[in-house]
């Protein structure tokens, strides 16, 4: 599964929306200081990647899938690139200041990540989890598109924004947790919309014939708009702290 966006690498690096400056300022502001190390979940090629060196602070980046992970190299060959799952990865005695998941939590163990985070970072480092979410700016053509997808897989889900702030909260793990959201449109043509959908892991995920059958349904849809559609683009950060170990009592 975590492997999913290697045929599309060249294309995800293309269409992907990178994410807001507001997340890095947040990111710092709460940290407070330069962190001495970032750790980057699941980096892909590097969208979130190009934002967090605006931390000023040396970055590795894990990456299960060798073709996204080639090309992050390529992109930004300043950074650390590991081919490992967060959970392949051993973290330096003592632990990292910081943590960050751009899109990626959700790749992860339900079970174990809060804890493997909690655990890899230092006491009151700072995990960052944040990602997109997609939604449209004109509901009627929102209606449609869903309608049409549904029609080719009634069963598709898809995550609320921002699930992963209760996913953190009730892991009991960290402390100081806060949300912030960033909203901006994004205007794309039909091809350009048609690229995006393909590096969808939920499109990603279905057999090719299905992939085909969405893709021409919202072809037509797109089409039927005018040639274009635009996106509501919701960038949901969640920002934790390992609490410190407290002593016995004096």
């Amino acid at each position: 599964m975590r492997t999913l966006f290697g045929d599309v690498a060249d294309t995800y690096d293309d269409v992907r929306p990178g994410y807001p400056d507001r997340i890095a300022e947040a990111i710092g502001e709460y940290h407070g200081t330069t962190p001495e190390h970032i750790v980057e979940i699941g980096a892909g090629t590097g969208k979130a990647t190009r934002l967090l060196r605006r931390l000023g602070a040396p970055i590795t980046c894990l990456e299960p899938d060798p073709r996204m992970a080639a090309r992050l190299t390529a992109n930004l060959p300043d950074v650390t690139v590991h081919t490992a799952t967060f959970e392949q990865w051993t973290p330096p005695p003592g632990g990292v200041p910081m943590i960050v998941a751009a899109l990626a939590w959700h790749w992860l163990d339900p079970a174990t990540r809060n804890q493997r985070a909690h655990d890899a970072l230092t006491p009151d480092g700072t995990l960052a989890v944040f990602a997109h979410k997609y939604g449209y700016a004109d509901p009627v053509q929102s209606r449609a598109i869903d309608t049409a997808l549904r029609a080719i897989d009634p069963d598709v889900q898809d995550r609320p924004a921002g699930w992963f702030h209760l996913d953190v909260t009730a892991s009991g793990r960290f402390t100081d947790v806060r949300a912030e959201t960033v909203d901006r449109d994004l205007t794309l043509s039909t091809d350009r919309y048609l690229d995006l959908v393909r590096t969808f892991g939920l499109f990603r995920q279905h057999q090719a014939d299905q992939r085909e059958r969405a893709l021409a349904a919202v072809r037509s849809l797109v089409d039927g708009f005018g040639g274009g559609i635009v996106l509501r683009l919701r960038t949901s950060l969640v920002l934790a702290r390992r609490p410190r170990p407290t002593g016995p009592p004096g």
